[in-house]
């Protein structure tokens, strides 16, 4: 029996080997390689070229992952990384190489080719629900964008911090009472352990500053320095924001308080009147 077990396992065995080598080669395999199977990826940049090489090489794989998976998602990643690759290229192009002159034409070539893949991205998101790729849209100019955002205010598509961040730029102008209900809300949404974007503490410190609110101004950038997003240095801030030593402290003991509630996910808007 177990000689039989022995005879019928081993052809599965290596099936499974196979597979999982495989598996690790389709992971791990070289840019050179995965160009050499789709050359339509890498054909519109500069290979061979030291400049871009990083943005180049990611944009290449992010491709693939397109390839693979054409998702608006996806797309929108293809979109910023070769946003990236662009800039990049842009400074690269007026380098003059010591060698191989044809460098300097195959940048201008794959820097004309990405302001194509730029606007052809971007004609392919125009009509994506999704809330992140709407919001690009509208900062990018989209008035019909902007409608679409504003449509989802109050859905669940914006119940994440960045979202909440992104509707708060809306109404920064005209409702300050309102901004800053979306930003208190955006660090409700934090998990435990999310790095919190410092542009929410940041614009919360702010509008008390300009609301003349020196200590509530001082409590957020202390949120912000106990959180690590160097908002200003205490000494700067004890300079700017002068008070009574037993209110500084006051207010020092509480900032650690309220950071700690949001680096656990446990803030709640109402901590902060």
């Amino acid at each position: 029996m177990n000689r039989l077990f022995q005879i019928a396992i081993k052809p599965l065995c290596l099936l499974v080997s196979l597979l999982l080598l495989s598996g690790c080669f389709e992971r791990h395999r070289s840019t050179d390689s995965l160009c050499e199977a789709n050359p339509q990826l890498c054909a519109d940049t500069n290979l061979n070229d030291g400049q871009c090489r990083l943005q180049r090489t990611t944009l290449i794989w992010k491709r693939y992952d397109v390839l693979k998976n054409p998702t608006d998602a996806e797309k929108f990643k293809e979109l910023k990384f070769t946003y990236d690759y662009q800039k990049c290229l842009e400074y690269a192009a007026r380098i003059e190489p010591t060698e191989l002159k044809e460098r300097k034409t195959n940048r201008t070539r794959a820097l004309l080719s990405a302001y194509d893949s730029i606007k052809r991205l971007n004609q392919e998101l125009a009509d994506s629900t999704d809330p992140e790729i709407i919001y690009y849209r509208w900062s990018q100019g989209d008035k019909r964008a902007l409608r679409q955002f504003l449509m989802l205010e109050g859905t669940p598509a914006l119940e994440t911090p960045d979202m909440q961040l992104a509707l708060a730029t809306f109404y920064t102008t005209n409702d300050k009472e309102k901004t800053v209900g979306l930003l208190k809300h955006a660090l409700e949404l934090y998990n435990k352990g999310e790095k919190v974007k410092p542009e929410i503490i940041q614009s919360l410190a702010t509008i008390a500053h300009q609301s003349g609110d020196t200590e509530l101004a001082y409590l957020w950038s202390m949120i912000g320095n106990e959180l690590e997003m160097q908002i200003g240095s205490r000494d700067k801030l004890i300079a700017f924001y002068p008070m009574a030593d037993q209110k500084r402290e006051a207010i020092d003991q509480r900032a650690g308080d309220l950071a700690e509630a949001i680096a656990r996910g446990k803030f709640r808007a109402s901590m902060v009147q």
